[in-house]
């Protein structure tokens, strides 16, 4: 399927040509055909100048806040009682990392290499990544407040209840107390390592934001621009049409 487009007194029409020989649908067709074709996907050096720099900060950031979840998420999943039930069977952590990193990737290349295929898949995927973030903070809000080390000191805990039941107590002993102050020491560190993750979960929240407000000022940015040039100027429809006309020779 190939895909032209004309622009005439305020007019813009797209012809997409259908292969009948293709055993795929009308509508992947039509998908297929705006993917790869220049109107979508060519540089455009009007929307390299509009976007400017601030997406490869954003996508940076997002790389590393992915690769710190996968880290420290690893950590919380080795750690015995680290974790909570659903953190270990959904392994949620690992393929949200990798959600952020890919987020990330996109938002680079869509500054690398501007085109209005890039610049509004970044925007839907940053989008998307808004409700992803929302749900690592409350995943991990969970995670933190079920986090427990009931397998330590096990022979301490089972003293104290019964001493709940006595008028006697008994003093714990020197093992008891080491490993009481090892548990808290341990739980500290998990419960800091969760609270991280949520303060990144945050984080990216914000940069995801950030980036989709971007992408759509960018794309407004070039929309207004369009308007108030006129249809004669050269330099504003090469980078992204081409005029298809039925006289080559025109």
């Amino acid at each position: 399927m190939s895909v032209t487009m004309t622009k005439a007194d305020g007019v813009t029409v797209l012809t997409l040509t259908s292969d009948t020989q293709s055993v795929l649908p009308p509508i992947c067709q039509i998908l297929k055909g705006l993917c790869y074709s220049p109107v979508c996907c060519s540089v455009s050096q009007l929307l390299k100048r509009v976007q400017g720099t601030s997406q490869s900060v954003l996508g940076t950031l997002q790389i590393m806040i992915g690769l710190l979840n996968i880290g420290l998420g690893a950590i919380l999943c080795n750690a015995g009682s680290g974790s909570w039930w659903q953190m270990d069977e959904t392994k949620f952590p690992f393929w949200m990392g990798g959600l952020f990193i890919l987020f990330g990737i996109v938002s680079i290349v869509s500054e690398k290499c501007p085109s209005p295929c890039l610049v509004i898949l970044n925007v839907i995927l940053n989008l998307s990544g808004v409700a992803f973030a929302i749900a690592a903070i409350v995943l991990y809000s969970i995670n933190i407040a079920n986090i427990g080390l009931w397998w330590m000191c096990r022979n301490n805990d089972y003293e104290y209840r019964y001493n709940q039941h006595t008028t006697t107590s008994t003093t714990p002993s020197p093992d008891q107390t080491k490993c009481l102050e090892a548990k808290a020491m341990i739980l500290m560190l998990l419960r800091s390592i969760n609270a991280v993750l949520i303060v990144l979960s945050v984080l990216e929240l914000c940069v995801v934001i950030s980036s989709a407000v971007l992408g759509i000022k960018t794309l407004g940015r070039i929309e207004k621009r369009e308007k108030n040039k006129s249809p004669e100027d050269p330099g504003l429809y090469k980078p992204l049409l081409e005029e298809v006309t039925s006289n080559p020779a025109a």
